[in-house]
C-alpha cells in the first residue's frame, strides 16, 4: 500500500501534461458558460445526466457541459462523454424541480434525442456502473459508435487489437441489427473470423476494380448502356466477391474505413433508413472531435497567472524561471523515485526536508554567480 501511495505521486508528476491533453479533447470542443440548446441537436457534445433531478425509475435527460456547472452544481452526475445529435434537456419538463439557469425557455421535451440505460449511470451489456465497486476485475470500457454504449472488453465477444484507441468499434448487437455491414467488415475492418470465401473475385481484384472505376467512370465503354455508366455500387461489388466473415462479436474499424463506405444514392437511402448516414461522415468521430478540442485550447489565450507573470519579464528572466522550475521537477521525481523503490511513505516531514534543501542549492547558485561577476 506504501509502495503504491508514493509511486502516484510520480505519477501525477509525469501524466499531468497527458491529462490536461484528455480534459481539453473532451471538453474544448463543448462550451463551459453558455447552454447548449439554443444550437439545437448538436452534432458531438459532452453530456451529463443527473441523478439528482433525473433518478432510475423516472425519464432519462441529459445536459451539456454548461448545465453540468452552472445548474447542476453539487448534484449527483453521470459522465455520458460525448453523444451525437443531441439537445439539451436541462430544466424541461423532465425537470419538475429545476428551472435552467442558463436558457429558460426550452421545449417540454427533444423529441429527437437518443436515450440509454448510460442515463442511469450502468454500462454495457451487463448493465453495470462505472467504476463498479463489486467487479473486482480491472477492465476496460470501449465505446461502440453506433449505439454509444460503454461496454467491457471481455463482454465484446472478440479479441481487442493493439493500438484500440486509433480504432472505431462497433458492438455485435449493433452489427446484427444492421447486416450490410457484415459485408464491409469482411474487407474493411480488423483481422477477425472468416468464412471460407466461395467462387468470385478476391478482394483485392474487387479493390483495383473499384479504384480503377472512380479513375474512368466518366469515360463509359461503348459496350455499356447509358444506366451502366453509371457509378458503381461498391457494396455490390464487395457481395459479388464472396469474402465473408463470422458473424459474431463487435467489430473494430481501423482509421479511414468510412471514407470506403459505398455512398451510392442506393447505398445512402439504405443507411438513412436505418439510421447508419452518420457513417459516411468522417467527421462524426470521437477522434475528430476530440482532436477539435485539443486545437481549440491550444490556441485559447492563457489564462494561467504565472504564465501571465511570465509574459511582464525579459526574455532571459523567462529563461532563468522557466531552468529553475525544470531542475527542480526533475529533483522532486528523482526524491520521490526514491521513497518508491525502498516502499517507504513520503512524510510531511520530508518533503519540508526536500524544500529546504532546494532553497539551500539555490543560495549556493546565487553565490557563486555573485563570486563569479
Amino acid at each position: 500500500m506504501c509502495e503504491e501511495q508514493t509511486v502516484s505521486l510520480v505519477d501525477v508528476l509525469e501524466e499531468d501534461e497527458e491529462l490536461e491533453e484528455e480534459a481539453s479533447a473532451v471538453l474544448a470542443g463543448s462550451d463551459s458558460d453558455h447552454c447548449s440548446y439554443p444550437l439545437g441537436y448538436v452534432k458531438r457534445q459532452a453530456l451529463y445526466a443527473c441523478n439528482t433531478c433525473t433518478p432510475k425509475g423516472g425519464e432519462a435527460a441529459g445536459v451539456c457541459l454548461a448545465c453540468s456547472y452552472k445548474c447542476h452544481e453539487g448534484h449527483e452526475l453521470f459522465e455520458l462523454y460525448t453523444k451525437r445529435n443531441f439537445r439539451c434537456d436541462c430544466g424541461n419538463r423532465k425537470f419538475s424541480d429545476l428551472q435552467c439557469k442558463l436558457q429558460p425557455e426550452k421545449d417540454d421535451i427533444n423529441s429527437l434525442n437518443k436515450y440509454s440505460h448510460n442515463f442511469f449511470g450502468v454500462y454495457c451489456t451487463c448493465r453495470r456502473p462505472y467504476p463498479d465497486p463489486d467487479d473486482p476485475v480491472e477492465d476496460e470500457m470501449i465505446q461502440c459508435v453506433v449505439c454509444e454504449d460503454w461496454l467491457h472488453s471481455r463482454h465484446l465477444g472478440c479479441v481487442v487489437p493493439d493500438c484500440v484507441e486509433l480504432q472505431e468499434m462497433i458492438c455485435e448487437a449493433c452489427m446484427k441489427r444492421s447486416p450490410v455491414l457484415w459485408v464491409y467488415a469482411a474487407h474493411l475492418a480488423a483481422a477477425g473470423p472468416e468464412e471460407p470465401k466461395e467462387e468470385g473475385p478476391g478482394a483485392e481484384e474487387i479493390t483495383a476494380k473499384s479504384e480503377n472505376h472512380e479513375k474512368d467512370v466518366t469515360e463509359p465503354s461503348c459496350k455499356r448502356s447509358h444506366e451502366e455508366a453509371e457509378p458503381s455500387c461498391r457494396l455490390k461489388e464487395l457481395q459479388a466477391g464472396g469474402q465473408k466473415r463470422v458473424q459474431s462479436g463487435a467489430v473494430f474499424w481501423p482509421s479511414g474505413w468510412r471514407s470506403k463506405l459505398c455512398s451510392c444514392a442506393s447505398c445512402q437511402l439504405m443507411l438513412s433508413e436505418a439510421g447508419l448516414s452518420f457513417l459516411l461522415d468522417e467527421a462524426d468521430t470521437v477522434l475528430e472531435y476530440e482532436n477539435k478540442g485539443k486545437t481549440r485550447e491550444r490556441e485559447q489565450p492563457g489564462t494561467d497567472p504565472l504564465m501571465s507573470a511570465l509574459d511582464n519579464l525579459s526574455r532571459v528572466q523567462q529563461l532563468e524561471i522557466i531552468h529553475g522550475y525544470n531542475d527542480m521537477k526533475t529533483d522532486l521525481k528523482d526524491f520521490l523515485q526514491r521513497f518508491a523503490a525502498e516502499g517507504k511513505v513520503v512524510t510531511s516531514e520530508d518533503i519540508r526536508q526536500f524544500f529546504e534543501q532546494q532553497s539551500s542549492k539555490r543560495r549556493r547558485m546565487d553565490a557563486g554567480t555573485f563570486s563569479c561577476s
